[in-house]
């Protein structure tokens, strides 16, 4: 079955930077739409960034925009994630998949946490 697989998440301290990583397992994703989203402890997993299949069109939440940017590399199967300027409330696990989320996709996640 076809994987998605996160890393990059850690911890840091406000203002400063993370780069996240989608390692995909099938080619079938860069034929996809994808997105990031994030799941804070106590809260419902939530959008954070799209692009498109050709990389051409983004998305991002309110609360993100300016400070993060997806970007991907279908050469590499690989979907990015670069967070600026992170906040405390940035903290979450933050996941990979389609956009929109196909629930056979969800991965294990990679834990993100922004100190103050």
């Amino acid at each position: 079955q076809a994987q998605l697989v996160e890393s990059g998440g850690g911890l840091v301290q406000a203002g400063g930077s993370l780069g996240l990583s989608c390692a995909a397992s099938d080619r079938a994703f860069t034929r996809r739409d994808m997105g990031w989203f994030r799941q804070a402890p106590g809260k419902e997993r939530e959008f954070v960034a799209a692009i498109s299949r050709g990389g051409m069109n983004t998305d991002y939440a309110d609360s993100v925009k300016g400070r993060f940017t997806i970007s991907r590399d279908n050469g590499k199967n690989t979907l990015y994630l670069q967070m600026n300027t992170l906040k405390p409330e940035d903290t979450a696990v933050y996941y990979c998949n389609t956009n929109p989320a196909h629930p056979a996709y969800w991965g294990q996640g990679t834990q993100v946490i922004v100190s103050s």
